[in-house]
Parts: C-alpha cells; sequence; structure tokens
C-alpha cells in the first residue's frame, strides 16, 4: 500500500494538498487531475489510496468529495520511518 510510482505522484499531491488555499477545503480528483496532467481515473486511483493508507481525509461539499490531508496521520507515518520503521 505504501508502494510509490516512480515519478512521485503521490508525494506531489500530498504536497500540493498542503498549500494554504487547499488545506482547508481539500480539493476534488478533477482539480487534481487538472492541476498534474492526469487522466481522472489515475487520479481518482492516487486519491483512493492515499485515503485507504489513512494519509487523506474526505469531505462531501456541495455534492462533491474533497479530499483534505490527514495531519496526524502524517506525522505519524513520517515518525516511524524516521525510527527506521
Amino acid at each position: 500500500m505504501l508502494r510509490t510510482p516512480v515519478d512521485g505522484t503521490r508525494m506531489h499531491i500530498l504536497t500540493w494538498l498542503k498549500e494554504p488555499c487547499r488545506a482547508q477545503a481539500g480539493a476534488t480528483a478533477e482539480a487534481v487531475a487538472t492541476r498534474f496532467g492526469l487522466a481522472h481515473p489515475v487520479a481518482l486511483t492516487h486519491l483512493r489510496l492515499l485515503t485507504a493508507i489513512g494519509l487523506l481525509h474526505t469531505t462531501r461539499i456541495g455534492g462533491r468529495l474533497h479530499y483534505r490531508r490527514d495531519e496526524v496521520r502524517i506525522a505519524e507515518v513520517a515518525r516511524r520511518f524516521e525510527k527506521g520503521w
């Protein structure tokens, strides 16, 4: 589940979602696809994986699913890797 693509797309998505304008409301799969030049199904696959491993939360806003970072979970994972997990 932690496997990442060679080009680091998932890490780029996580970094982009940390930007102040996205940190609170998050972003839709459509926004992620547009920002990274991905097909919508590919963006959705990345977002679903990040959600499944607990790095993202989802919220429905205006009938659309928005993805936001789970800062607590991300910090927990980072600590584990620092300790040689």
